[in-house]
């Protein structure tokens, strides 16, 4: 019988101890977003407009678009922007905390005002669905440079982007 308790109590302890969160229960941040796009395969990022952190679906040098953004100091509309298709959009402003984004609302994107607009586990799905839908769209160019091993991936894109910054730099003279 003792036997017994003791087991009972260890159970009891074990339960108690800590246990890694899985992803749908942890609260979004610029950070979780960060590390779920970045997952995405050919997901790159910038820092565009000042505050805003743009990922695209692969190197906007070599004509990859982009599929997500954050504001990353707080002061534009919504705290996560993300392209949802034509079938999608008019069902996610549904939502309570979520509007057309500015500028963007066209081509189907959308802005969540705050980040518990929605479920951690959806805007996973959604950020996964937009990554998914702007790849579709990609120039069969692009398509091609990103499914290159990634050492010639890499050195064509450093070409391009020396490439860009000449004609910029005439441009300017």
């Amino acid at each position: 019988m003792i036997h017994g308790a003791k087991n009972q109590v260890n159970n009891f302890e074990k339960s108690l101890s800590p246990k890694p969160y899985p992803s749908y229960t942890l609260s979004m941040d610029n950070e979780r977003i960060r590390e779920i796009c970045l997952a995405l395969p050919h997901a790159a990022e910038t820092l565009n407009w000042g505050h805003h952190l743009v990922y695209w679906v692969g190197d906007r040098e070599i004509g990859g678009k982009m599929f997500a953004m954050t504001d990353v100091d707080g002061t534009g509309i919504g705290v996560l922007w993300f392209h949802c298709g034509a079938e999608r959009f008019h069902d996610l402003l549904e939502n309570e905390g979520i509007c057309a984004a500015p500028h963007l609302a066209r081509a189907h994107w959308v802005a969540m005002e705050r980040w518990d607009a929605l479920r951690p586990r959806q805007v996973e799905d959604e950020l996964r669905l937009a990554h998914g839908l702007i790849y579709e769209r990609l120039p069969k160019r692009t398509k091609a440079v990103l499914v290159l091993p990634e050492k010639e991936r890499a050195r064509l894109i450093r070409e391009r982007k020396m490439l860009l910054a000449a004609r910029s730099k005439t441009k300017q003279s």
